[in-house]
């Protein structure tokens, strides 16, 4: 699995470059059909993805970040997109930015902190994975500013949240949602949060934030597919798989390992099995036939979805499971068949895959680093 896993690491360095624009990347990179075969085309931009792939060029050598941004480094593409995040008006850029700079290049994002901790104090509705992202950039950049609240704030929001079943929901408040989602939790909502508070753990010895990521991550693991799969969405209130699919790689080879990894850096269970298994479903995906990995093209395709219109099959069972926990509409899987590829892949997948791998240490960091304004 480590010569794989080396494959899947060389073919991110591979594909980035042909995603980067202009100082930044784009949303996407989607297969084209051309006279004689299919080229990938990058559509759009995202400063989210680039902050992500920021994050992850950090964990390369200063050579390797030039090959892939034309000549520019890591620290260059952190400073362009915090300067792009301070007139962002979306939260997850916000923490994002703040998070990659603390821990990237020891810069205190101290106008998005502050823009953080605003956002919190009101009591707004946010997303689960917006808070998480918050508290790993409290967390991160403790040791260079001030970020005592806006820690006890993610932290307060994401602890209260979590239900019995160990899972967390897709925003917080859950009821924020309405009836008919605010049982609902996805996959991204889980792994963040284990990242954020495993973190919290070794940054305060918070023995609660290491319990809520230990039974997060206990029942996300028990809840793993056969061949693998990290399923989608989840019923908080059982600890229910509500939908499976779509199955998306970057949980599979990027997120699923980098909260896991996170988890036992901090002294936690380790569950380098399920990572290892769900590595293994890029190669051995019961689905489809058709390859996830192109190495003619440097990507990895996003997903196996459903043969569906509009996500029917997620609102069906969102609705179902809303009037009464299990309740499932027969014969979904017969109608809606999981035989779909997305042919496009998106720079914070290869951006992640980097980090997840790479990034080890940067949790222990947190040990040798008291916050501003410890005795």
């Amino acid at each position: 699995m480590r010569v794989r896993l080396d494959q899947l690491l060389d073919l991110s360095k591979r594909g980035l470059p042909q995603m980067h624009r202009h100082g930044s990347f784009a949303h996407t990179v989607r297969a084209v059909k051309i006279i004689d075969g299919m080229e990938v085309r990058p559509e759009g931009d995202s400063l989210r993805y680039a902050i992500n792939v920021a994050l992850g060029l950090s964990c390369l050598d200063v050579e390797e970040q030039r090959a892939i941004l034309s000549g520019r480094t890591a620290l260059d593409l952190v400073n362009g997109t915090v300067a792009r995040a301070e007139t962002s008006e979306d939260p997850g850029a916000i923490a994002l930015a703040a998070w990659t700079a603390a821990e990237a290049a020891d810069i205190y994002a101290g106008t998005l902190i502050s823009r953080l901790t605003a956002l919190l104090r009101s009591g707004q509705p946010i997303a689960t994975v917006d808070c998480a992202w918050t508290l790993l950039a409290a967390v991160g950049a403790r040791n260079l500013g001030d970020t005592a609240e806006l820690t006890r704030l993610a932290r307060d929001r994401l602890l209260q949240a979590q239900a019995e079943s160990g899972l967390f929901p897709h925003r917080l408040p859950a009821s924020s949602l309405g009836r008919l989602r605010a049982h609902i939790g996805c996959f991204a909502d889980q792994v963040y949060a284990i990242q954020g508070l495993s973190r919290l753990f070794v940054a305060e010895n918070d023995r609660a934030a290491l319990g809520a990521a230990e039974a997060c991550a206990a029942r996300i693991c028990e809840l793993q597919g056969d061949a693998g799969q990290w399923w989608w969405h989840y019923d908080i209130r059982d600890g229910s798989v509500v939908e499976g699919y779509p199955v998306y790689s970057v949980h599979q080879h990027a997120m699923g390992p980098m909260a896991l990894l996170d988890l036992r850096e901090a002294g936690g269970s380790d569950y380098m099995d399920a990572m290892i298994k769900g590595l293994s479903w890029l190669d051995r995906h019961p689905e489809v036939s058709e390859t996830m990995v192109d190495e003619t093209h440097n990507v990895i395709w996003r997903k196996v979805a459903r043969r569906e219109s509009k996500k029917a099959v997620r609102a069906i069972s969102a609705a179902t499971t809303a009037l009464r926990r299990g309740l499932r509409a027969p014969g979904l899987d017969t109608m809606f068949p999981p035989n779909q590829i997305d042919y496009e892949c998106r720079p914070y997948e290869l951006g992640w895959m980097l980090y997840g791998w790479l990034g080890g240490g940067a949790v222990e960091q947190l040990r040798n680093r008291p916050a501003v304004g410890a005795s």
